[in-house]
């Protein structure tokens, strides 16, 4: 997740599905073809738009506000592969303008009355909790159907995505404006999915960017010297960590009202029991919820002085889907942070033992990961 004014940009990013002709090939249906469609017409046109980075520098056309981030991402991608030990391998070394303000929009679902994320199934990415489109309007034709199944709903624009090494990713100007340590934690964060990966597995592979992320911009001002740059950043990273325990105990008192069970490997399931509540006494008991959601953020915004920096996120009716939005990128934080400490800060290391936890049965990673977060205190 970025980190800028508007947590929107934090949130989703889409990992999108290598090999998708072959997948148009192979399966069925107008939806599948559909949506397949839109997505390898908006890959090919990020590939058949992008320039070379030297070359938009030494093109005297070039604006010097974005020559100036430009020379920034070399900057950072030699520091991401030196330092951060991130296989960098031809990534970032094109830029592409899309012309809009997301490269896709992320459709996310969850019923009415439960946690339990709607999965979709890609080629050699497995199942993911999120369908991505390269136009809003294909997001948000996707997404009215299922609300009319009785689906919480989310759809969040994404400022940028890896295609797993199957590309290599460009700069694009979703992301290229942000502030320094926005960028950093960008190009950090997609290149830490080159380096693990656990098929299917949402928050295994988000937690574990996120941790990259937020560790190599602290390591990236630190040896810049700077200093009060570090101090804001964590400030920052502060803020993000109380927003997302607020999610997380809104999510505890829903998974209860639910009355939702956990699988081996922790994650939520729609109880297949039958509820002592009626649904209308269930659906205002699940507002009063999310309204306390609402007086819990303006308390906490009080005492970060009025800083603004979640209010997009709460400016319409907040859901469970938008709720899960939320816990697949910082639930399992703590867990990676703990690994890292575990192994000295030494990042070889710790990639390692994150790589050998990608590699375990589903459950068993989980169950190790949960462990590490309670020793940590998250």
């Amino acid at each position: 997740m970025k980190r800028t004014s508007e947590p929107v940009r934090r949130l989703p990013k889409w990992l999108v599905a290598p090999a998708l002709l072959l997948a148009v090939l192979v399966m069925s249906g107008c939806q599948t073809l559909s949506y397949y469609g839109q997505a390898i017409k908006g890959q090919y046109q990020i590939v058949a738009r992008q320039e070379r980075i030297e070359k938009l520098l030494a093109d005297p056309q070039t604006p010097s506000p974005l020559k100036a981030k430009l020379q920034l991402v070399q900057s950072l991608r030699s520091f991401a592969a030196k330092d951060l030990k991130l296989p960098v391998d031809g990534h970032y070394q094109k830029y592409v303008d899309v012309h809009r303000r997301f490269v896709v929009w992320n459709v996310e679902a969850a019923p009415e009355f439960s946690l339990e994320p709607k999965g979709w199934w890609y080629p050699f990415a497995g199942s993911l909790e999120y369908r991505g489109y390269f136009s809003e309007r294909g997001a948000r034709d996707y997404a009215a159907p299922l609300r009319k199944k009785g689906y919480d709903v989310y759809v969040g624009g994404v400022e940028a995505y890896s295609t797993l090494g199957w590309f290599k990713d460009p700069v694009l100007n979703t992301f290229i404006s942000d502030p320094e340590p926005d960028l950093a934690e960008t190009l950090f964060h997609e290149l830490a999915h080159q380096r693990v990966f656990a098929s299917g597995d949402t928050d295994f592979n988000e937690a574990f960017a996120t941790t990259v992320g937020q560790e190599g911009v602290r390591r990236w001002l630190r040896a810049k010297g700077d200093q009060a740059a570090c101090e804001k950043y964590q400030a920052e990273l502060v803020r993000t960590r109380l927003f997302a325990h607020l999610i997380a105990n809104t999510r505890g008192r829903l998974e209860a009202l639910y009355r939702d069970e956990r699988t081996p490997q922790g994650q939520i399931k729609a109880t297949r029991k039958n509820r002592a509540v009626a649904t209308e006494e269930l659906r205002q008991q699940k507002q009063q919820i999310l309204n306390r959601l609402q007086q819990e953020y303006t308390q906490l915004k009080a005492q970060w002085g009025g800083y603004p920096e979640y209010d997009a996120w709460f400016a319409g009716p907040v859901n469970n889907a938008q709720l899960n939005s939320v816990a697949a990128y910082y639930d399992l934080v703590p867990s990676f942070e703990r690994l890292l400490e575990l192994n000295g800060g030494d990042l070889e290391k710790f990639y390692e033992a994150a790589d050998q936890l990608a590699h375990e049965a589903k459950a068993e990673r989980h169950r190790r990961l949960r462990s590490l977060g309670s020793a940590a205190g998250g």
